[in-house]
């Protein structure tokens, strides 16, 4: 009778371990049972109200960021900085409508990220190509940087035919200069801005930008594919402050007077770089970028944002061009700047 009993005791064990349904199958029958208290609940689309609310201003905001107030503390201008961000609210909406089980919820948060698609999902994609005639690399090298021989040769390694730096100390040009002649035998400095490149250079003089220091530059570079206008910047920056708001009017007004001097350039090929302290979204930048295309926009491999470099938020460092094609846009390896450098290859 024993031996009977344990026999029996392990067929039924052995049995009952086959009939358990396996992980896969208790996953589908949860999400079935799941999906029955959703069509079986007749609050589902009378809940998340607020939700749906928030869903429609995020998606208003990012369709409409160009209607809100700059009177205010440059709200508007604040808002684009950082608009690329507001994509992050939508997974947060979306778990919260099905934690909260509201249909109308979910149905609401597809429209802020169809929007964001929309605005963004063509950036985050690898749109660079082969080819080009020349490679610029723009860089603010930051004046307190405690290695400029090395952030120099960093830049340098790139193997760019151009090379802008930005928020050069004066005490310290020699050290760049010394660092990039023999890769760089022309090059221009005026004032905390300076041009190197392979290739010739000529009329190499300041901009001004209505500051009371010379922060911006132009050199015409005799590039094998032909003369090319290199305008080199570096925009006031920006703060935000509790009482004063986005305090950009100083950067806003510079930015004017820069567009005004692009727009005259009698050369037809023009490249920008610098620190421009604002992003191509910004509207108070709209005398410069209403004319000149952003190679990371139209080559770029992902945002390529460029500040902080510990961790980068915003592309406030650009490379603009002016009939020119740009081929391939991408970040530099981090140095010992608070900004990455950037670079691209474009096509003349």
């Amino acid at each position: 009778m024993a031996r009977v009993d344990d026999m029996t005791g392990t067929g039924d064990g052995a049995d009952a371990q086959q009939r358990r349904p396996g992980s896969g199958l208790r996953a589908s029958a949860s999400l079935r049972q799941w999906l029955t208290r959703w069509r079986g609940d007749p609050g589902i689309w009378r809940r998340g109200l607020v939700l749906t609310a928030c869903a429609v201003l995020l998606a208003m905001v990012l369709a409409l960021h160009a209607y809100i107030p700059n009177d205010i503390g440059n709200l508007g201008s604040l808002v684009e900085t950082f608009l690329p961000w507001f994509g992050l609210l939508v997974p947060v909406l979306l778990v919260l409508a099905l934690l909260r089980r509201s249909a109308t919820g979910l149905i609401a948060v597809l429209v802020p990220a169809l929007v964001w698609t929309n605005l963004f999902g063509g950036v985050v994609t690898d749109r660079s190509g082969r080819g080009g005639d020349l490679t610029v690399v723009t860089h603010n090298v930051n004046a307190d940087n405690p290695d400029p021989e090395g952030t120099a040769t960093s830049v340098a390694a790139s193997g760019a035919d151009v090379l802008a730096l930005v928020e050069l100390k004066q005490s310290m040009v020699p050290v760049y200069e010394k660092a990039l002649t023999e890769a760089y035998p022309y090059h221009s400095v005026q004032g905390t801005v300076g041009v190197w490149s392979k290739h010739p250079l000529s009329d190499s003089h300041p901009v001004s930008i209505r500051l009371g220091w010379t922060r911006a530059m132009r050199a015409t570079v005799a590039a094998p594919g032909g003369d090319v206008a290199v305008y080199v910047a570096h925009l006031p920056s920006v703060r935000v402050k509790l009482k004063a708001g986005f305090t950009a009017s100083q950067r806003d007004a510079s930015a004017d007077q820069l567009g005004e001097a692009i727009a005259g350039e009698s050369k037809r090929r023009v490249i920008l770089l610098g620190d421009l302290n604002g992003t191509m979204n910004d509207r108070a930048l709209r005398a410069v970028t209403s004319q000149m295309r952003s190679t990371q926009g139209a080559a770029g491999d992902g945002m390529g944002f460029s500040w902080p470099a510990a961790f980068p938020m915003a592309r406030i460092d650009q490379i603009l061009v002016k009939n020119v094609e740009p081929v391939a846009s991408w970040t530099l390896p981090r140095t010992d700047s608070d900004h990455l450098p950037l670079a691209a290859r474009v096509k003349l």
